[in-house]
């Protein structure tokens, strides 16, 4: 007895002091650590400011439909229940490791007409048939002496962080989706009614031409160029259409509802959303910290971790100690002294480290390097994505400024030219010439606001805003 108490306290202390494979800390050579990748984000000039990203950043658009498109993704989205779904699988995960080891205790009962063999027992008669039965229970306690448990422990739970933040990717990917469909639906429509005053005024000059030609003041090329221009806006009219349908479907399916279910005016909206203030980019830090994908690379590094001190305790036995009592015998006898039987004591399980056991501590091992080198990847990939949205921002910025002042121009000189008109010192062609420059130079001014919004889409995708305020939450796990 005192030497099964011993082992039993042995185990105990050893179970506290040992661990297998090494413990995760984040490498010095990691490329998060990399100074160079901690400094400001926005250029001098480039309409954003160091300002930290807002957790609803679409709401800086002041759009209350744009806000209840959201609030409807979020609550049907099919890629969110997904994500949650998933979570909730590696939250059970976690709980099962943490079920490894330690008490384990089971019941087993058990009756039957049996007929035994006579020379099992050394015996050359036959052994009577008799009813046989059988009542157990048995308990047991599994030390962790080399802590493989706790690394499989360690392993579980870094690998629910990484679902949990597979989880606010999916949620900041779905509110940037929702976002750039509807202002695909607004785009769509404000370029289709810019497109018919186009098409209109180019078929009141084609008339015109017409009329000129009939007239004797001008000739049939001028007519069919007239009616080649004519024909060629009308045959892009329906891309318009067929954007605004694209974008309206895409709602339809993030949302996880038809068309004709979506908030009201959302197919009739001819207003591009707009933010009227500076971009709040923050810096790298704050990025680094704040993307999901950077947080889901960093835990699945710290799970492959882990999984080495799994493989190494592979190499070393299992200790146990545990104890049965039941009845075995003939069911009528059952539970009386000759047939009662008990036990205790420990057990030591020890596989010989013959059958790859080491290749499989390599392989954990080249498994971290490599979920090292993915860590350091996503790493310099957001900064990449930040550093190249916030470009393309700023250029198309610039663009549309530039279309912006060419617009003022147009619509001057359209102005001009019909007060001439009106004078009587302009043709009504000229004066249609100049009102069609003006629509066309509006035309390319919209479909750059378009592109500044998608650029902005694209910037705070890339930062990462969105998912601190509405994490993915499964349902609550309760403990057996």
């Amino acid at each position: 007895m005192n030497r099964l108490l011993a082992t039993a306290a042995l185990g105990l202390l050893l179970s506290a002091c040992q661990m297998v494979g090494p413990d995760y800390t984040l490498p010095d050579q990691a490329a998060v650590k990399r100074g160079d990748l901690q400094g400001q984000i926005a250029g001098e000039g480039s309409n954003v400011v160091s300002a930290p990203v807002p957790a609803d950043w679409w709401k800086l658009y002041n759009d209350r439909r744009l806000d209840e498109l959201v609030r409807q993704a979020m609550a049907s989205n099919t890629d969110l229940r997904v994500a949650a779904a998933n979570l909730q699988r590696s939250r059970y995960q976690v709980q099962q490791a943490e079920s490894a080891g330690g008490w384990n205790a089971g019941v087993k009962a058990e009756a039957q007409r049996l007929q035994e063999s006579g020379e099992a027992f050394l015996l050359t008669e036959k052994v009577p048939v008799a009813n046989i039965g059988s009542v157990g229970i048995s308990t047991s306690y599994q030390f962790d002496l080399w802590g493989t448990l706790q690394r499989g422990i360690e392993s579980a739970q870094a690998s629910a962080d990484a679902a949990q933040a597979a989880a606010d990717i999916a949620r900041i990917t779905l509110v940037a989706d929702v976002v750039r469909s509807y202002t695909q639906v607004c785009a769509a429509n404000e370029e289709l009614a810019i497109a018919n005053e186009s098409l209109d005024l180019q078929r009141q000059s084609t008339e015109l031409t017409q009329r000129l030609r009939d007239a004797g003041r001008g000739d049939e090329t001028q007519v069919t160029r007239s009616q080649t221009q004519y024909k060629s806006l009308r045959a892009d009219m329906p891309r318009y259409e067929a954007a605004r349908q694209a974008g309206l479907f895409r709602l339809s399916m993030l949302l996880a509802k038809p068309v004709d279910q979506l908030p009201a005016g959302t197919g009739t909206c001819a207003e591009l959303p707009h933010i009227a203030q500076l971009l709040p980019v923050g810096d790298g830090a704050a990025l680094l910290k704040r993307r999901p994908d950077v947080r889901q690379a960093e835990r699945q590094l710290a799970a492959a971790t882990a999984r080495i001190g799994v493989a190494t305790g592979a190499l070393y036995p299992d200790i146990s100690i545990g104890a049965t009592i039941g009845t075995v015998g003939i069911l009528d006898d059952l539970g009386t002294a000759p047939t009662n039987r008990w036990g205790f004591g420990p057990l030591i399980s020890w596989s010989v480290p013959t059958n790859g056991a080491r290749a499989r501590i390599h392989e954990a091992e080249a498994a971290t390097q490599g979920a090292l080198a993915h860590f350091d990847g996503v790493v310099l990939n957001a900064i990449r994505e930040t550093q190249t949205g916030l470009a393309q921002y700023t250029a198309q910025l610039q663009r549309r400024d530039a279309l912006n002042e060419a617009g003022e121009s147009a619509k001057e000189a359209a102005g001009q030219t019909h007060r001439f008109f009106q004078a009587g010192r302009a043709s009504f062609l000229a004066d249609l010439q100049a009102t069609r420059t003006y629509t066309d130079v509006r035309a390319q001014l919209a479909a750059a606001n378009t592109q500044v919004a998608m650029s902005q889409i694209d910037l705070f995708l890339a930062l990462g805003g969105g998912w601190e305020s509405g994490r993915t939450h499964a349902a609550p796990v309760s403990k057996p």
